[in-house]
């Protein structure tokens, strides 16, 4: 029998503590009780030693944050790992305990070692749940290191085996089983998620904010089959996964099916020593976490608190300190579940927290819904409107931070003005009582966090202050885990280094230090020409997904040349290395450019040729011009060359740069036109093509007040009067729309274009990285009254400057289509397959519907396309399969 860190047994020797399980909240009661342990005086004992017991052979890590592994091999690994060499702490992983003795308070582990304890502490968590159908036994979990990386890996194995994307379905439509999917989705395979409730994450939204979301996964190239559970796995003769038979009838095409259906609480070990038990499983604890046995007590995924376990890390950080304050002898209590949650899916937000579902008696639910764009957002409040109950975001989650906090207290403004998806904008809370809760997963108030920032002794500056956010979240642990409350942690450190005069650090990523515009300067400055000189300048490392675009994006702006020469392509997003976007099916969509709308019936013609000829779905956009949907990567030169010879050119909508340029008709038709639209529209967009900027942007021509073209809903926007042209600024739509705002009125058309020269200029210098004309505005100091001064007035003494480097631009501007069409070498970047670059993606399944191809959904593809229409088959040349064509594999 092993006596435990070799401590002493007599009456002055450290109490021992067994820990059976090493997950987060094992960690997290480890961290709680060294931190009582440094604070005893030496001497006066108290002290305890403690042996935590892990299976897996990982030090403790964080399991909130899988789905980042999914697509980076990153290590998730809790805090410092120095805390398993202080003195009187131990990890042992690979340590499975098989059996637990109360009366002898001794622990037997997996190779029959036995150990003995003075209190003993159940961190077993839970396991995932498995459904009790057939084949059960050939699907998979996603629950642990190992589950994700065999995810990852079997990805890869049956896309080379199959030579397409593996199709995976997800049995769960919650939190975790929208990670998965998502990231699964990633890693090149096609997810379908199964869902027995009729809309996504149904036990934490409503129907709208359920709907709204499905929208938004649906929109990242994930199927959903919603009001559906599995029966059957089907598999082959030996093992392999074949598809998913599901109640309604249907049968999924798959290749591996993840299970992601909720969670069993490890409790057998409990049970089987006599411990009472939750009615739904669980250990049953007490409001101190003590079990029904003295000295045994039970924190996390296994605990059950009135009869329910909670898989969340504010409890069982809340619980892990309830019990390492009793075993110091404190009296603290267990506060209670705060089951507020977050969505970490790369695109999609999600955020709920309180009572989100409107249970409470006389909840007043203040709601706007936009359901075209994917939004929902609802706040819940008492029925005087004044104290905050709950609040669920679906699409944008900008209210989440800034009502989190207040849950429970009355609101200082009313609830419609936290809905940021219909154009408000909240109040600032960076002045919150220091007693509100900040960060609920390790219960930290904002008095804490401003505490930390002043230091010791309430002076900025002192050597105990954290005024960089990373040891502000590592010296309070706010921020530190589900990390939903760092924008607003970062937001304190920021107001209270102001306060002080402390300069605020702006930098762009962990990689470069400057901020965006900095950036900018320096390279025009230094006349900078490579992404390798920047960082040896600049930077540190081999840059990151945030500063390599951003680069990218300045050395276009400043430098004529192809934007995927001289090693800038391996900078560039998906999209702009393709100079096409990336559609949800593996194929791309082309966007020429018609400027100003206008377009000859020759022109149109060449379009319906191609589009016919490629056998590609074909849209009006919003923006006046024609996508084509569909183009596999390798027939995209071929596209291009057909459309640049009847003089069209790419239209960039790949690019953060000018997508489109409305118009009305103006005065050349309308009646009421009082000047001509088209013209000024065609002179703007051909003039501000391909201008490269921190965001995408667009403008808009209206020939009248009327206002036909939208054009203040438009980065910059121009409506006629009858003496010129009004000029409008900062406006844009998307998940936060907002309106463009006057900047000068009755312009000529040279002052008019001026002026947006250095409106443009000014903004791609100055704004931040994916920073919109609107906020970036809002952000400048004075607002648009500072706009107008630069702009204007010339108050910097600038604007000859800025309207030289816009007649640079378009002095050097070439189109990446035509440019790409002339070179061998760029054109190598546009094949499938190196090895077989004639060979199409026999992956790009389509069928017909109204006419137009379009991606196959996951059942049409099980059964080789829709029943009742035909499939086009990769490739213009290759005819349609006929509609009463018997269906194979």
């Amino acid at each position: 029998m092993e006596n435990l860190n070799s401590i002493p047994t007599g009456s002055d020797a450290p109490r021992r503590v067994v820990v059976i399980g090493g997950g987060p909240a094992a960690h997290r009661f480890t961290e709680a009780m060294q931190a009582r342990t440094l604070q005893v005086p030496a001497g006066h004992g108290a002290n305890h030693a403690v042996t935590v017991l892990g299976e897996e052979d990982h030090l403790p890590y964080d399991r909130v944050a899988l789905s980042r592994r999914l697509v980076e091999s990153e290590d998730l690994t809790l805090g410092d790992p120095a805390l398993w060499a202080a003195p009187g702490i131990r990890y042992r992983g690979g340590s499975r305990v098989v059996a637990i003795d109360p009366a002898m308070h001794t622990v037997t582990l997996h190779n029959g070692e036995t150990l003995e304890w003075d209190d003993l502490v159940f961190a077993t968590g839970s396991s995932a749940t498995v459904p009790d159908i057939p084949g059960a036994d050939a699907g998979h979990v996603y629950r642990t290191i190992e589950d994700v990386d065999f995810l990852v890996g079997e990805v890869g194995r049956l896309g080379e085996r199959l030579g397409r994307p593996a199709n995976i379905v997800v049995v769960g439509g919650g939190l975790l089983g929208l990670e998965a999917a998502g990231g699964l989705a990633r890693l090149g395979g096609r997810s379908t998620i199964v869902h027995s409730g009729k809309w996504l994450m149904s036990t934490q939204l409503d129907e709208g904010a359920g709907q709204a979301l499905g929208r938004l996964i649906q929109a990242q190239g994930v199927s959903l089959a919603l009001g559906n559970r599995p029966t059957k796995i089907l598999t082959s003769p030996t093992g392999r996964v074949l598809g998913v038979s599901l109640t309604d009838g249907t049968q999924l095409h798959a290749d591996l099916v993840v299970f992601s259906i909720g969670i069993t609480p490890r409790d057998e070990l409990a049970a089987a020593a006599g411990l009472g038990l939750g009615a739904r499983g669980g250990i049953a604890i007490g409001p101190d976490c003590s079990t029904s046995i003295p000295g045994i007590w039970a924190i996390g995924e296994v605990a059950s608190v009135d009869g329910t376990c909670v898989g969340l890390v504010a409890p069982a950080n809340a619980m892990a300190e309830v019990v390492a304050d009793r075993l110091y002898g404190g009296a603290a209590l267990f506060p209670g579940v705060d089951d507020a949650t977050k969505l970490k899916l790369s695109g999609v937000e999600v955020a709920s927290f309180g009572d989100a579902l409107a249970t409470s008696e006389h909840a007043l639910e203040v709601v706007y819904a936009d359901p075209a764009r994917g939004l929902y957002q609802k706040i819940v409040v008492t029925d005087d409107a004044k104290t905050l109950l709950g609040g669920v975001f679906v699409g944008d989650t900008a209210p989440f931070t800034a009502l989190r906090p207040l849950l429970g207290r009355e609101l200082p403004t009313e609830p419609g003005a936290y809905l940021s998806a219909a154009g408000a904008e909240p109040p600032e809370n960076s002045d919150l009582p220091d007693d509100v809760q900040l960060c609920s997963c390790n219960n930290v108030s904002v008095g804490t966090v401003r505490a930390a920032v002043r230091g010791d002794h309430g002076a900025l500056g002192h050597d105990g202050a954290c005024t960089e956010l990373s040891p502000l979240k590592a010296c309070t642990r706010a921020g530190t885990q589900c990390g939903s409350c760092v924008p607003l942690v970062k937001k304190i450190l920021e107001t209270e280094l102001t306060r002080a005069g402390i300069e605020v650090s702006r930098a762009l990523c962990e990689h470069i230090a400057l901020c965006r515009s900095e950036l900018f300067e320096s390279v025009r400055i230094l006349q900078l020409t490579s992404f390798e000189q920047i960082m040896d300048r600049f930077g540190s490392g081999l840059g990151c997904d945030i500063c390599k675009p951003v680069i990218a994006s300045i050395l276009a702006t400043q430098t004529a040349g192809y934007i995927l020469d001289s090693g800038r392509g391996t900078l560039q997003d998906t999209n702009d290395r393709a100079l096409a976007n990336m559609q949800k099916d593996g194929t791309y969509s082309v966007v020429p450019r018609i400027p100003g709308g206008e377009i000859t019936p020759a022109k149109l013609a060449v379009i319906a040729e191609v589009a016919a000829g490629f056998n590609l779905y074909t849209k009006i956009t919003g923006g006046q011009r024609i996508d084509l949907f569909g183009a596999r990567l390798e027939q995209l030169p071929e596209i291009w060359k057909i459309l640049v010879d009847a003089g069209f050119e790419s239209g960039q909508a790949y690019g953060k740069s000018l997508r489109t340029v409305k118009s009305c008709v103006g005065s050349t038709w309308c009646r009421f036109g009082v000047q001509d639209a088209v013209a000024m529209a065609i002179t703007l967009e051909l003039r501000y093509r391909g201008l490269r900027a921190p965001h995408k942007f667009k403008l808009g021509v209206s020939g009248c007040a009327r206002e036909c073209a939208e054009a203040r809903g438009k980065d910059v926007g121009i409506i006629a009067t009858e003496q010129g042209w009004n000029l409008y600024v900062g406006g844009n739509g998307g998940y936060q729309p907002a309106h463009a705002q006057l900047l000068a009125q009755d312009l000529d058309d040279e002052t008019l274009i001026r002026y947006i020269d250095r409106y443009l200029m000014y903004y791609i210098r100055t704004g931040d990285r994916l920073q919109r004309t609107a906020r970036w505005q809002e952000d400048l100091a004075g607002g648009l009254d500072h706009v107008r001064d630069v702009v204007v007035h010339d108050s910097l003494g600038i604007a000859a400057e800025l309207e030289l480097a816009m007649h640079a631009h378009v002095g050097n501007y070439e189109d990446e289509w035509a440019a790409t069409l002339k070179d061998p070498e760029r054109l190598r970047r546009f094949r499938s397959f190196v090895n077989a670059p004639a060979t199409p993606d026999p992956a790009v399944v389509q069928v017909i519907e109204r006419g137009q191809p379009r991606p196959a959904w996951p059942a049409e593809r099980a059964a080789g396309g829709a029943p009742t229409t035909p499939v086009l088959v990769s490739g213009p040349t290759i005819p349609l399969r006929p509609a009463d064509a018997p269906i194979g594999e």
